[in-house]
């Protein structure tokens, strides 16, 4: 008994590739080099890439006896908070992306369809590849700079902006009682024999 897949609509959006023009010749090749907008932002919780964002896409459609072959790299800018003083940061970063988008005759079966790309009316739908592959490469906490000193835990100021003099005064609850006879007067029960 063969399982067809249903036949899905042609995908939309700034990610979808034509790859028509490549035919199905294995051995085809089509450079694509061009910036789209990003139409939703993606990323954690610290660093993103924002909506609206130029994405630059240096990639290379290789038509192989599967399906077509999409290689290259993307470059996309990223935004976010430093994870140590909450200051805005800024950078970019390029990711290499290398996907298989079988043709809908040749697609592998799995249990979860979802691990196959498949080409949709000769198209191929680069944003969950794109977007896994740039949220993969963020880093779990990124900073402004390698030496941010970060945040005061008592007062919640930049030790950068706030000296290396910074300091509070806190007595450890444990040890108040203990503090009471320190400055108790000392008193002495020394009779004097005769």
């Amino acid at each position: 008994m063969t399982t067809q897949r249903a036949r899905r609509r042609a995908p939309r959006g700034p990610y979808v590739l034509d790859t028509r023009e490549l035919g199905r010749r294995p051995g085809s090749l089509r450079r694509v080099e061009t910036t789209i907008i990003q139409p939703s932002d993606f990323g954690t919780e610290l660093v993103r890439v924002p909506t609206g964002a130029a994405v630059e896409l240096d990639l290379r459609l290789e038509s192989v006896m599967e399906g077509v072959l999409v290689s290259g790299v993307v470059t996309v800018p990223l935004v976010g908070e430093c994870g140590r003083c909450l200051d805005e940061v800024s950078d970019s970063a390029s990711v290499e992306i290398l996907e298989l988008f079988y043709y809908p005759e040749r697609a592998v079966e799995t249990e979860d369809e979802d691990d196959t790309s498949v080409l949709v009316d000769d198209h191929v739908d680069l944003e969950p590849v794109v977007r896994d592959a740039v949220v993969l490469s963020l880093p779990l906490s990124p900073v402004c700079r390698p030496d941010c000193a970060g945040l005061c835990v008592d007062c919640g100021g930049r030790l950068d902006d706030l000296g290396p003099d910074h300091s509070h005064t806190q007595q450890d609850p444990r040890w108040a009682a203990l503090s009471g006879l320190a400055e108790a007067p000392a008193t002495t029960d020394n009779k004097e024999k005769d």
